[in-house]
């Protein structure tokens, strides 16, 4: 036999061996089989959409956001502020660029009225986007998901829902990000309101954003996972900020504004498939899982 095909059989046993391995151990098989079937899914490119939508979602509604905050609490400058820096906060990169801007936007009814057009549009569009995403992972038939217009009606009213948690998750966030927290012990009971609400909101998405009857005991798993992995997002997200986007030069910063906001929504967005990867693996029972093809004849 030629050296370069012993070379390679041998090889080949090895991989094997080693794939064989982490099959017979729960730390690895689980994991290992949530990404092999992540690949599978093409998740990565179903991540770009949802972020693709949620990044021109997400400036609609922080202007939304501003503009009503000036409408309620006109008379009280000093409130609107510290709720303005700290919900801000929670939003890495281009929160701290709208909040430099805060003075040049026009708080009036027709920014709000285009941002909440604009938010909408774009928020629906994340909506249907991860629904397709989750009917994927859950190998749900075209035939058996939901019609144009459930899917629509339903996604408006889950935006409802859900914007509703993130926006009071959002606020909570930004004021223990801010440091507004009167002391420690408010500072932890903000953070458990804070995780709890990003738990629930995890909970419905992934219960309501999908065509298959799934039920809280099988989505748990997948949406503590989310919840724990978007806590550490934002606060790296925080981290880049003060430390690098800071001493980047101004002709720099708009590129890396943009490009810094839509590779986080993206890793964002790759959480949460990930996170509803796994719900359908445990669920289904689609582990262990082989990361190579047939084990090769012996040489």
């Amino acid at each position: 036999m030629p050296p370069a095909t012993s070379l390679r059989g041998a090889l080949g046993v090895r991989l094997h061996a080693i794939d064989s391995a982490q099959q017979r151990h729960r730390t690895s098989a689980l994991p290992l089989a949530v990404i092999k079937k992540f690949g599978e899914d093409n998740g990565g490119q179903l991540a770009g959409l949802i972020a693709y939508y949620a990044f021109f979602s997400l400036f609609p509604l922080l202007l939304v956001l501003v503009t009503a905050l000036g409408l309620l609490l006109r008379g009280n400058p000093h409130l609107q502020s510290q709720i303005v820096h700290s919900s801000l906060a929670s939003f890495p990169i281009i929160g701290t660029t709208i909040e430099k801007h805060l003075p040049s936007l026009n708080v009036g009814g027709l920014p709000l009225a285009i941002g909440l057009a604009t938010a909408l549009l774009a928020g629906l569009g994340v909506m249907h986007a991860m629904q397709i995403a989750q009917d994927r992972m859950w190998d749900i038939a075209p035939a058996r998901r939901n019609s144009f217009l459930r899917t629509r009606l339903r996604g408006l009213a889950l935006l409802g829902i859900l914007g509703s948690v993130n926006i009071a998750a959002t606020v909570i966030d930004g004021w223990v990000d801010a440091g507004s927290a009167p002391g420690a012990l408010g500072t932890l009971a903000a953070l458990v309101v804070s995780t709890t609400l990003d738990l629930g909101l995890f909970v419905a998405a992934f219960v309501l954003l999908t065509s298959y009857p799934a039920t809280v005991r099988e989505i748990l798993p997948g949406a503590i996972l989310a919840t724990v992995l978007w806590q550490l997002l934002q606060h790296a997200g925080g981290y880049i900020v003060v430390h690098q986007l800071k001493h980047t030069a101004d002709v720099y910063s708009l590129f890396a504004i943009v490009l810094g906001t839509l590779a986080w929504l993206h890793l964002g967005a790759q959480v949460t498939l990930y996170s509803a990867e796994l719900n359908v693996v445990r669920s289904k029972g689609l582990w262990p899982r082989r990361l190579l093809g047939e084990s090769p004849p012996p040489s």
